[in-house]
């Protein structure tokens, strides 16, 4: 491969995934209509001449010049903030979004990697989750716009493979924090950050012993690119869980944040969302024999950068 699309690219995890892929050599073409993403992620890879950036709407019809050798489609909303404000556009990216990336990758006849999310899974009534577990999704819940979305999209991706015999991948993509992350995006580690940066009361929604499970940044997209670079092979038509399988809880988390930025914060308690998962945490037993890929990064070090990043950019 020598020519990747990103769709999303300009994105929390998108633009780390541009970074990488750049760093490997690849020509990668960005995709992004900066609804969520923004231009600071990417300004520094505008001096890259392998880097082409396109504002562009992916529900509408792509259209990318030149030969394209795989179509990375993480084009999404996926801050609960984010798709509850724009419940609409959560659904059409998922659906129509999805529709074009594989109409584009099959013009090319590339390969195709569908990011897609740990809340297919939705209020999980097993745990950890495998990758054949079914989820228990609440359809027309106010998350449903995000869950279905992804649902409808791994759904999509599969009929393309195999109705088109089209060489497809899909990653389900676990809680996942570092730096880029928008502050106060609805995403628990970087909203306990901000609070406790700024000396607020830390909020916990519910009683905080939900639990979730943290994969650093750079651990994801290892994990990912092990999974785009790997030989063709029916196996990998199937989803793969990446994410750290650490559990804990929110709860936990907030006293780990306080300790590392040495806040003095109190924790207030407030009601949880409707469907707000109680447990979160994945089973990673195929990407560890498939792609000989697990987390390496602990939960201190990768918050400790992540506060590093989050005290620089909110100076």
């Amino acid at each position: 491969m020598q020519r990747i699309v990103v769709t999303g690219g300009a994105g929390f995890l998108g633009s780390h995934l541009c970074d990488n892929l750049l760093a490997r050599g690849y020509e990668v073409v960005c995709l992004d209509n900066l609804i969520t993403g923004s231009p600071d992620n990417i300004a520094h890879l505008k001096s890259y001449s392998s880097f082409h950036f396109i504002r562009h709407d992916v529900t509408q019809f792509i259209d990318v010049e030149g030969p394209v050798d795989a179509v990375l489609h993480f084009a999404s909303p996926a801050s609960p903030v984010d798709y509850l404000e724009m419940p609409i556009q959560t659904l059409k990216v998922g659906s129509l979004g999805t529709h074009k990336a594989l109409g584009l990758a099959r013009s090319k006849k590339a390969r195709f990697l569908l990011a897609s999310t740990s809340e297919v899974y939705g209020d999980p009534l097993v745990n950890p989750q495998t990758e054949d577990y079914w989820g228990h999704v609440n359809p027309i819940g106010p998350r449903g716009v995000y869950d279905e979305a992804k649902r409808f999209a791994e759904a999509m991706t599969r009929a393309y493979g195999r109705y088109h015999r089209m060489d497809t991948r899909i990653v389900r993509i676990f809680n996942t924090y570092g730096p880029r992350m928008r502050p106060r995006d609805g995403r628990v580690v970087s909203n306990f950050i901000v609070q406790a940066l700024a000396g607020e009361p830390l909020t916990i929604y519910g009683t905080g012993e939900q639990t979730r499970s943290f994969c650093y940044v750079t651990d994801l997209i290892d994990g990912i690119l092990r999974l785009l670079e790997a030989d063709e092979s029916e196996d990998l038509a199937l989803p793969f869980n990446i994410g750290n399988p650490e559990e804990r809880t929110v709860a936990d988390l907030a006293r780990r944040i306080l300790e590392l930025t040495g806040g003095t914060s109190e924790i207030v308690i407030r009601p949880l969302p409707e469907d707000d998962p109680r447990v979160r945490c994945p089973d990673i037993s195929r990407a560890r024999g498939y792609l000989d890929w697990s987390p390496s990064v602990g939960i201190d070090e990768g918050l400790g950068l992540t506060i590093e990043y989050f005290r620089e950019a909110l100076a």
